[in-house]
């Protein structure tokens, strides 16, 4: 029966992508192991990779923007050394016509224990207590100062870098190029605020919706910003946005993918909904912000295939994909490569079959700058 339904009429265009991350995955290390994996993803249809470059406070490409201002080009993780594995993904991604979308995983966050935070003390920003940790797990983080100059030109010179020195198809940015709420009371920030109304200082309570909002319009114009800039250096480059929903993108991170979707700066919108539950799954496609986008840029949903200690189901995956499907979003792409099939409780073999039959053949890629048009 799943097979059948799955094996509707294919979409003349369709997201098909994954995210290669280095987090709980050595996809990435070895130059032939990657080789091999982009082969597959060929094999099965997939159309569309994120690899991600700027993790850890570290690019995973030689960087001179990087040397500069961290005093390393490259991340030290042995796997990468004397390679640029952004130019061999570029290289072996594009021989198998999958389009390259790299991704910008850290945006402004950095491990507190990093060289980028321990040399850049003063970039750092703050909740009104003056505490500076915001936990990821069990990991501790910082947040650079997004609103500071040279934060905003060291984060734009890294982007204009990869656009200038890569053929890549397009860059990806998510939530983490906003900041989570409780932050943005360093003194920076703070006399900026002062400056721009008479004095006052900005709420003690991070939830106001005039001190939450300010800040999310400052990211706002340094999107743009990035926009521009990334326009000017290659106007093909498409910049591809995967957030949360929109209310935890802007309540939680200040990221206001909506406005930014109205403003025409994101041409490409990956929607993370990584949700088991599937009338939860089902009503986060339904909310009106999602469906104006619709109707103006391809919209396509983030599907969770697993995580390091969480196994998902092939038939959670196979029924979210095709309920994206049955309201003509522009695809999916799934969160991450080593769950696809690699670590899950179900056997590598099997999944690679049923992600067979959900990409039963071969799709393009839906392009806003090639003419792409929404599905009645």
């Amino acid at each position: 029966m799943n097979a059948q339904i799955n094996l509707r009429q294919t979409p003349a265009s369709e997201l098909r992508g994954v995210w290669l991350t280095n987090i709980d995955s050595d996809v990435l290390f070895e130059r032939d192991r990657l080789k091999s994996s982009l082969q597959r993803l060929d094999e099965l249809n997939f159309n569309t990779i994120y690899p991600a470059v700027w993790n850890w406070g570290y690019t995973l490409y030689p960087s001179k923007v990087a040397a500069k201002v961290i005093g390393r080009s490259l991340d030290p993780t042995p796997g990468l050394k004397g390679r640029d594995i952004l130019k061999e993904i570029v290289d072996v991604g594009h021989q198998k016509g999958l389009t390259v979308i790299p991704w910008f995983e850290f945006g402004f966050m950095a491990p507190a224990d990093s060289l980028l935070a321990k040399n850049r003390p003063q970039w750092l920003t703050s909740r009104s207590d003056g505490t500076r940790i915001v936990k990821e797990g069990t990991h501790n983080r910082v947040w650079l100062n997004p609103f500071r100059p040279e934060v905003q030109q060291f984060i734009q010179d890294l982007i204009v870098e990869i656009v200038r020195n890569y053929n890549i198809d397009g860059i990806q940015f998510d939530d983490h190029f906003g900041l989570p709420s409780e932050l943005g009371y360093d003194a920076y920030t703070v006399a900026l605020y002062k400056k721009e109304h008479r004095g006052k200082a900005p709420s003690k309570n991070f939830k106001d919706p005039e001190w939450v909002s300010w800040r999310a319009n400052k990211i706002t114009q340094f999107m743009k910003r990035v926009f521009t800039a990334i326009k000017a250096t290659k106007k093909n480059c498409l910049v591809s946005v995967a957030p949360n929903p929109q209310r935890f993108s802007y309540d939680f991170f200040l990221a206001d993918w909506q406005k930014w979707e109205r403003m025409g700066i994101i041409e490409d919108l990956v929607l993370q909904i990584y949700r088991d539950d599937l009338n939860v799954f089902i009503s986060e496609l339904e909310y009106p912000e999602v469906k104006a986008a619709k109707s103006h840029i391809p919209v396509s949903v983030g599907i969770l295939a697993g995580l390091k200690n969480r196994s998902v189901p092939m038939q959670q995956i196979q029924t979210q994909v095709q309920k994206v499907r049955d309201r003509n979003f522009a695809g999916v792409s799934f969160f991450f490569y080593e769950t696809l099939w690699n670590m899950s409780k179900e056997k590598s073999q099997e999944r690679q079959t049923a992600f067979q039959k959900i990409f039963p053949t071969p799709t393009a890629y839906p392009n806003l700058l090639a003419g792409w048009k929404p599905f009645s």
